[in-house]
């Protein structure tokens, strides 16, 4: 079973998100990073680019696929995190510690339509 943290939201798209104030840190779920398998690389998107809701704003690849990362939040990207350059393992260990990004909001009500933990666990029952 994968792990689902309290205190996150999550999306149908398989990322979580750590609200921090108007900042979002977005990164992959344990179901995701499992069904990758190994991770190999990560495509991270540049600072002070601006992205929709829904786009599609890198990708990540694993031994097996390459899968895109779509945007939770419409924003701007104020931190990447470049240790998963060098590193894309990281994911796999613990893909809660390991931010892709982090976003600046300009719409705050988006986050109304976030997952939390229960509801997240419920969709993985679905699939």
């Amino acid at each position: 079973m994968s792990e689902v943290r309290k205190g996150l939201w999550y999306t149908t798209d398989h990322e979580w998100i750590r609200l921090e104030g108007t900042k979002a840190y977005v990164g992959i779920t344990d179901y995701a990073q499992a069904q990758l398998g190994e991770v190999v690389y990560v495509e991270l998107p540049e600072i002070d680019d601006e992205f929709e809701k829904d786009d599609e704003i890198s990708s990540i690849e694993s031994v097996k696929a390459a899968s895109a990362i779509i945007n939770p939040l419409t924003g701007t990207v104020k931190e990447v995190n470049e240790d998963l350059e060098d590193t894309p393992e990281h994911i796999n260990s613990d893909p809660f510690e390991y931010f892709i990004y982090a976003i600046e909001l300009s719409d705050e009500s988006e986050c109304d339509d976030l997952l939390d933990a229960d509801a997240y666990s419920a969709y993985l029952e679905t699939l």
